[in-house]
């Protein structure tokens, strides 16, 4: 569980983030992420690390392949923690970039791996996209093995 506080903060950090990005303020989108990436670094490894805050510091994070081992670190967190719902979240969104990457195999391989955890969550919409994504990914490179 994460702690109140610390999920409080994070979840108003994200939605100036949100409020920034939109309005193109690039002076204050870089101000709020580097405080999101303080209660991050601040907590790690301590008993407040939770991998909800370490996945929207991730989101927010512009280059891909920065945002991959951010995720990942969410993913670890997660696995550890036994967070079935934040490992399908965190494995739905890293396949989301892997494929903006150009890494088929790789998302096809998180997604597998996301869809054994939502067994145990109620989240169906997640569900639906994992399922959605992972048989559009499926489709196209067995298309691409004939």
């Amino acid at each position: 569980m994460i702690n109140t506080k610390i999920y409080k903060a994070v979840y108003e950090l994200a939605e100036k983030l949100m409020k920034a990005a939109a309005k193109d303020d690039r002076a204050a989108f870089e101000t709020l992420y580097a405080e999101l990436r303080a209660i991050c670094t601040e907590h790690e490894g301590t008993a407040k690390d939770h991998p909800e805050q370490w996945e929207t510091l991730a989101d927010f994070t512009e280059e891909l392949e920065e945002a991959l081992p951010i995720y990942q670190k969410a993913l670890d967190k997660a696995i550890a923690k036994q967070a079935k719902d934040h490992i399908a979240s965190i494995g739905f969104s890293m396949a989301t970039l892997q494929v903006e990457l150009g890494q088929t195999d790789d998302a096809i391989n998180g997604l597998q791996h996301a869809r054994a955890s939502t067994e145990h969550i109620d989240d169906n919409d997640l569900k639906a996209e994992i399922d959605e994504l992972l048989e559009k990914l499926t489709r196209q490179e067995s298309h691409f093995d004939q």
